[in-house]
Order: C-alpha cells, then sequence, then structure tokens
C-alpha cells in the first residue's frame, strides 16, 4: 500500500480554496499510485476556525467539503479533518474528527479524544472529546486514526489526561497509526514531536504516519515538518519546514525501515524562516501586499526590514527616515544604506517642525515643567501618526518592530512606536535579535540586492531609543544578556521571584524587571498581534489579568 502525506498551507474559512488546494494533492497522489492521502486536522476549514465554530452556516459549508472530497474517493482512500456535529443533546455541539472516505462514502470516522486547553489552545470550548476508538479497515490493514494532541499522552503518562485513545484501540491489533494534525510552531517543538512520535511507536510496534498544517495564521505559525516513522523508531523521512510539499511512501518499504531522513533544527534559522512565512501570509491571506515601517538606523527595525524584503519582495516594502531632535548622524547614514542595500522605496521625513509645534500648543499645561519622558513619547507618537498617515494614504500595512524584551518591560510607546498592524519581533528577545541580524547577513549572495543587508554599525552600536540626548537603553534598562536571561526564565520558565533569587538573580533587580513586567501587560493588550515563536508568546497564549497584584 502507498500513503501519501499532503503537507498545505489552508486558509481558515477559505472553503473553495481549501478544498482545491486538497483536490489538486488528491489528483496528484491518484497520478504517483497512492493508495490513500491524508490531510491535516481540521483540514477544511483551516485551524484553529475558533468561534467561527459556533455558526451553524461554518459546519454546514465544512460538511459540503467532506461531501466534495468523497466524490474524489473513487479508487483512493482520502483522510481529512472537520468538524463533525454531536448528536447528544448533552455536552458540547461538535466533534473535532477525522474522517476516511473511499469509493463515494465515508467507511469510518475518529472523533479526537485529547482537547488541549492549555497556552493557545482552548479547543474543549467547542469540541465534547470522544468516547469511542475503533480502527479503520482498508485494504487489509488495520488504521488507527488519531488527531494531532491524541498522540501526546503515551501510556498515560501525560498527567493533564486520563486516557490515553491509542491504547484504547490497541486491543484491535492496529498496523498503521495516522495522525493528522495542527502542530502550531515554537523553536523547540520540533525536536518535542520526534520525540512524542518515537514514544509511540516504540509503545506500540507499529509505523506512524503524521501529518501537520503549513503556514501562518494571523499569530500561530504551522512549520509543516510531516513525519514518517519506521516500527524501528528511525525517522523514514520529515518533510521539509515551512513549505507546501506531497509525499508518497511505500508501506513495505517504511515497515523494512533503514532510512533516516531529519531536516536541520538550528534555532535562528527556524526563527528566521517563520517570521518570513508568517508576514507572508498575514499580508496574503488578507489581501495586502505592501508594508510601511519606520526604519531607525537600529537593530529592530533594520532585522524587520530585512525580513519584510524577504517575504514580500522589495517592491513592496517602503520605509520612512524621521529624524527628530535628538537623532545621531549615523543613525540616518545607517538607515539609508540598509534601505539602498535592500532596494527598497525611502522618505526622510523629519519630525523636529511638528515636535516643536507640539510643545508650543501644550507650553500652557506644561509651564516650566522639566523635560521627561512626555517629551519622549510626542517624538515617538509623532512618528507613529506620520507611519499611520502614509499606512492609510497608500493601503499599506504598518509593521510594528517592538523586540520582546521591550514589550516584557513597557520599553515602548502606546500609539507611538508600538503602532502596527502585525508585530514581527515581538516573541524575539533583544539578544536574539542580533542573531537573527547576523544570520541575515550570513544569507547567501542573491537573497538581497547586496550581501550583508543589514550595516555593521547597526549591529555595533549600543542599543538607544534617541528621544534624549546621548540615551541608551541601559540607562533605563539592564543590560539586555542579563535582562533576557531574566525574562525568559519568568515568561518561558514561570519562575517565581524567589526562584529566580535562587537561581542566582540579584533580589532588587529580579523585583525591578517583575514589577515592569506586570505592570505593563495593559500595553501589551493593546498591541498589534504576536508572531508566536516561542513556547511562551506574548497574546493567546500568555492571558494575565491587567490589574493584577501579584509581584507589583
Amino acid at each position: 500500500m502507498k500513503i501519501a502525506l499532503a503537507q498545505l498551507n489552508y486558509h481558515i474559512g477559505n472553503f473553495e480554496g481549501n478544498l482545491q488546494k486538497m483536490l489538486e494533492a488528491v489528483e496528484n497522489a491518484r497520478r504517483q499510485g497512492a493508495d490513500l492521502i491524508c490531510f491535516g486536522e481540521l483540514a477544511v476549514c483551516g485551524y484553529p476556525p475558533r468561534d467561527f465554530l459556533e455558526f451553524d452556516d461554518f459546519i454546514r459549508r465544512c460538511q459540503a467539503s467532506i461531501q466534495a472530497l468523497c466524490q474524489a474517493s473513487h479508487g483512493i482512500g482520502i483522510v481529512a479533518g472537520a468538524p463533525t456535529r454531536n448528536p447528544v443533546v448533552e455536552g458540547k455541539d461538535l466533534y473535532n474528527s477525522a474522517y476516511f472516505m473511499y469509493e463515494g462514502a465515508v467507511i469510518g470516522a475518529q472523533h479526537k479524544a485529547l482537547l488541549p486547553t492549555y497556552d493557545i489552545f482552548d479547543e474543549y470550548r467547542y469540541f465534547e472529546p470522544a468516547r469511542v476508538f475503533r480502527p479503520v479497515e482498508f485494504k487489509g490493514h488495520k488504521i488507527a486514526l488519531t488527531i494531532c494532541e491524541d498522540i501526546w499522552n503515551v501510556g498515560n503518562d501525560n498527567p493533564l489526561y486520563t486516557i490515553c485513545p491509542l491504547d484504547e484501540m490497541r486491543p484491535y491489533r492496529p498496523d498503521i497509526i495516522l495522525n493528522l494534525s495542527a502542530s502550531p510552531f515554537h523553536y523547540g517543538q520540533a525536536r518535542e514531536r520526534l520525540h512524542v512520535i518515537r514514544a509511540n511507536v516504540a509503545r506500540y510496534g507499529i509505523p506512524m504516519f503524521y501529518v501537520n498544517h503549513v503556514g501562518a495564521q494571523t499569530d500561530l505559525i504551522f512549520d509543516g515538518g510531516s513525519i514518517v516513522m519506521s516500527p524501528d523508531g528511525q525517522v523514514f523521512d520529515e518533510m521539509p519546514y515551512f513549505q507546501e510539499g506531497l509525499r508518497v511512501y511505500d508501506l513495505a518499504e517504511v515497515l523494512r525501515g533503514g532510512q533516516q531522513r531529519e531536516q536541520p533544527k538550528e534555532k535562528i534559522a527556524l526563527i528566521h524562516d517563520a517570521l518570513v512565512l508568517g508576514i507572508r501570509d498575514y499580508f496574503g491571506k488578507l489581501g495586502f501586499r505592501k508594508a510601511i515601517l519606520g526604519l531607525s538606523g537600529g537593530i529592530d527595525s533594520a532585522v524587520t526590514c530585512a525580513l519584510a524584503v524577504e517575504a514580500l519582495g522589495a517592491d513592496n516594502v517602503r520605509v520612512l527616515l524621521m529624524p527628530g531632535p535628538f537623532s545621531s548622524e549615523h543613525s540616518l547614514t545607517d538607515a539609508r544604506q540598509l534601505a539602498e542595500n535592500a532596494g527598497i522605496q525611502y522618505d526622510v521625513v523629519p519630525i523636529s517642525g511638528a515636535y516643536d509645534a507640539f510643545l508650543n500648543a501644550l507650553k500652557p499645561l506644561f509651564g516650566d515643567r522639566p523635560f521627561d519622558v512626555t517629551e519622549e513619547n510626542i517624538q515617538a507618537r509623532i512618528r507613529g501618526t506620520l507611519l499611520m498617515a502614509v499606512s492609510n494614504k497608500f493601503g499599506h500595512i504598518l509593521l510594528n518592530t517592538s523586540n520582546k524584551s521591550e514589550m516584557a518591560v513597557g520599553y515602548g510607546t502606546l500609539y507611538g512606536d508600538m503602532c502596527g498592524g502585525l508585530s514581527v519581533l515581538g516573541d524575539v528577545y533583544k539578544t536574539e535579535v542580533y542573531a537573527l541580524a547576523h544570520h541575515l547577513n550570513s544569507l547567501p549572495i542573491g537573497r538581497y540586492a547586496r550581501r550583508g543587508i543589514i550595516p555593521e554599525n547597526s549591529i555595533r552600536k549600543p542599543p538607544s531609543a534617541e528621544l534624549r540626548p546621548n540615551q541608551k537603553d541601559s540607562d533605563s534598562l539592564p543590560e539586555y544578556e542579563v535582562l533576557d536571561r531574566v525574562l525568559f526564565h519568568y515568561i518561558e520558565g514561570r519562575r517565581g521571584p524567589r526562584e529566580l533569587v535562587e537561581m542566582g538573580f540579584d533580589e532588587a533587580l529580579v523585583a525591578r524587571v517583575l514589577r515592569l513586567v506586570n505592570i505593563n501587560e495593559f500595553k501589551r493588550e493593546q498591541a498589534a498581534p504576536v508572531l508566536r515563536v516561542s513556547p511562551k508568546s506574548f497574546g493567546m497564549g500568555r492571558r494575565m489579568p491587567i490589574v493584577g497584584k501579584y509581584l507589583s
């Protein structure tokens, strides 16, 4: 038997587009002699559909897509994910299901049992868990259908759950495991995924065919990396990351094993590829083409610009250089050099005149009060207004350039440098931004107009917002090498203040940093969607009260 895995980029709610992609994949698999083709979790509607699932018409259109796939299943089995209505009044209205179609009919279906309700996941809001488990028989093989999280409780070793779906199917002695996934990317997910799949294969002694989504859905990025694992626990094949694809596998060869083909998993390279895909899909799926951002000569805007050029093309990226009363000459030079390296349109729009006009208008109110953060924020808000004006006038989407370190401690101005339709680096710590810059500058000739897109001075100089004379970030914040470690252990590691001090961090530093994080939650609530590349991103996956007292 030959099994095809279709790793596709779906678009939430785009039923016609998703169905067309799937039908084309079916014909492609048929031409290659496949007996069976497998698509991902909730493939017909895209993942995560969230509250679209509460619309009857949405579910009706999902079922219409399943019927269309049924009609295409003559001579080839098709497995695809879709929501199913729950006929029982008690419980949730829907199941998250895997349909098995062949010769114009549904010959089997398996509902998802383990419904993740943590971090970015909220599936129990919509779905009823499965309570019946049975393999589907197809061409002499018993196939255990599982959906994403169903394989993440190997032998009941996951305390979140009380049932192991594959253990429930074990008495039927299945020959193959098919897993339909929609597994969002973070930089460690690929390794965790392999570990879980290998643990399942070791427990049950049968091969697994695991198919994942690829593409971005607003803040969530799906990396693909679909996997075929032989019964010996070796990775027979791992499909490319961040690319659509279809591959056909001969079950007999997979059972023999011996082949091992994995994708490289270097952290910064993965983050780079994820962010490029995240930008490209955000624009493409919204129907926009062009981006605007402010280019300051600093590292964050430089990296954001380089990623946008790679994602959208130089003709679709425009930048404003907005020198102010405290801007250094080298910042303007660095920004201009990057724009010329990238071959993008740039305009110089000085803000000193507008800044003076604001100060004059406010002088009757401010009187002789000294210069402080108010005047700094006015400069940032003037720049934000200019960028939004160009965005409105020309139909561009403004890209936000703030990094995760800044977002964490509130080192950004609401309605100023926090403006934007998409936060590109909001899940990338400052130290990782520097690593991304070096990675971008190491890319082969041909990726940009000139190798080394980011000027070395933007990388070497001390970071500064340049909103007051001789300002440096380190005037207000700890050095980023220290700050980022504290933030990582607090945000990703969920370590409390006592634990952080026990790890060796200074007690006063811990108290200061954690207070900054917690009192600035109101800013993050108003920020643009953040492309998720870490295990704990700001946004849907981290829900904190704005007025909470803890550690404040």
